[in-house]
């Protein structure tokens, strides 16, 4: 049967719920009393494949680019955020 807990609980003792998940139980979560996701054991055969990554890097790789002539920082975050 499975077990119900409050998202609370889910945040503060991840790694122990986690590792109960992996141990074969069904939990379920709520938020205010309602049931907003439930995490399951794994399946025995996993579907998903695990690839390596085709290259290495990350951000190191970045070259930042200058800004336009007149143009300051605050300007292409107002233009990026539009109407929020």
């Amino acid at each position: 049967m499975a077990r119900t807990i409050p998202h609370r609980e889910l945040r503060n003792n991840s790694s122990k719920i986690l590792e109960e998940v992996r141990g074969g139980e069904t939990i379920h979560i709520t938020n205010h009393g309602e049931v907003v996701a439930t995490l399951v054991p794994p399946p025995l055969a996993p579907q998903v494949t695990i690839r390596p990554a085709r290259r290495r890097g990350g951000w190191l790789d970045i070259t930042p680019q200058p800004l336009p002539p007149g143009v300051t920082t605050q300007q292409i975050l107002d233009d990026l955020r539009g109407d929020r």
